[in-house]
């Protein structure tokens, strides 16, 4: 493991397909090296909680059902940022487009700030449906399962609360590979961007969340 102090001012970015683990590996990297975590659904439900004046001007476009306009999300990006300055920063699933790329990379210059690498966590397609298909979450209580890798211990019911398991509608096969598409339309050119800019390092996987995990932190400090 990493010392921590390798990766102090770190600002790393992970990409991937839905079901790829960003967020496991995120959680991982905050949990065991000290990062801070960058998810944009749960900074937006801070600033929303803390009625801030970006708060209040994120959620009149989620009570609208309205998309975030890239420069509201860079704001509270920037936000976040300037918060958590001289921390290890992982942004996970963030930026989605070159848009936000570009303007993510605008804020850090602002801040005299760069970005260390990029993460690209690479999985099939039908890695990805076999992994999204495969989770239950419980009516009562919310806990989610995956019959592959953490499955409960009675069929259909939650270890926790006895309630119900259920699959959600978007993790059917249909809606998972919809989002798929929309993932490959918005992630290509991001990836492109990364290359151009000499900052994108790939990783597989299908490997394993603790060998993914491994690679990570090798890759982090490699590029210190």
């Amino acid at each position: 493991m990493a010392d921590k102090r390798q990766l102090e001012n770190v600002l790393l970015v992970l990409l991937g397909p839905p079901g790829a683990g960003k967020g496991t590996q995120a959680e991982l990297l905050a949990r065991e090296c000290g990062f801070v975590h960058y998810s944009t659904g749960e900074v937006f439900r801070e600033q929303i909680g803390k009625r801030t004046e970006l708060g209040r001007q994120v959620e009149s476009f989620v009570v609208a059902g309205a998309l975030v306009p890239d420069e509201v999300v860079l704001a509270v990006v920037a936000d976040f940022i300037r918060e958590h300055q001289g921390q290890a920063i992982v942004f996970d699933g963030f930026p989605r487009t070159v848009a936000q790329a570009e303007g993510l990379d605008r804020v850090l210059a602002d801040l005299k700030l760069k970005l260390d690498g990029v993460v690209l966590i690479e999985l099939s397609d039908d890695e990805v449906v076999r992994r999204l298909t495969s989770r239950r979450q419980c009516r009562r209580c919310g806990k989610i399962y995956n019959l592959i890798f953490s499955p409960p211990r009675q069929a259909g019911i939650c270890d926790e609360c006895g309630g119900e398991l259920y699959q959600r509608k978007d993790d059917e096969e249909a809606i998972v590979r919809a989002r798929l598409q929309v993932y490959k339309e918005q992630t290509s050119p991001l990836i492109d961007y990364y290359q151009r800019q000499d900052k994108l390092v790939r990783i597989d996987g299908a490997i394993g969340r603790d060998r993914v995990f491994q690679e990570l932190v090798r890759l982090v400090v490699q590029r210190q």
